[in-house]
């Protein structure tokens, strides 16, 4: 039997597109199209395999900050910002 050509190909992923679903990447929360999408983009993709490195990096890192180990001025400051940060636009 012949799979449709949309199930045997895997669509390739922008650089952004791949920053875009790196959360769920590395959550393991990607359909397995998308995965493979992802996959591919970075076998092919030095730069994007850097940023892929660097946000695991900063998850493992992140993952062992305790509340206490934030200087209160530094809370403060990251609040500011994520309250003020430009919403995406959102699609019509």
């Amino acid at each position: 039997m012949d799979l449709p050509r949309s199930m045997t190909t895997v669509e390739p992923l922008t650089c952004q597109e791949l920053v875009e679903l790196v959360t769920d990447y590395l959550e393991d929360a990607l359909p397995p199209a998308e995965r493979a999408g992802f996959d591919s983009h970075i076998k092919n993709c030095e730069a994007c395999l850097t940023y892929l490195q660097q946000m695991r990096t900063t998850l493992d890192l992140l993952g062992r900050l305790a509340p206490q180990d934030v200087d209160s001025d530094a809370e403060r400051m990251l609040l500011r910002v994520f309250r003020t940060w430009p919403a995406p636009p959102r699609a019509t």
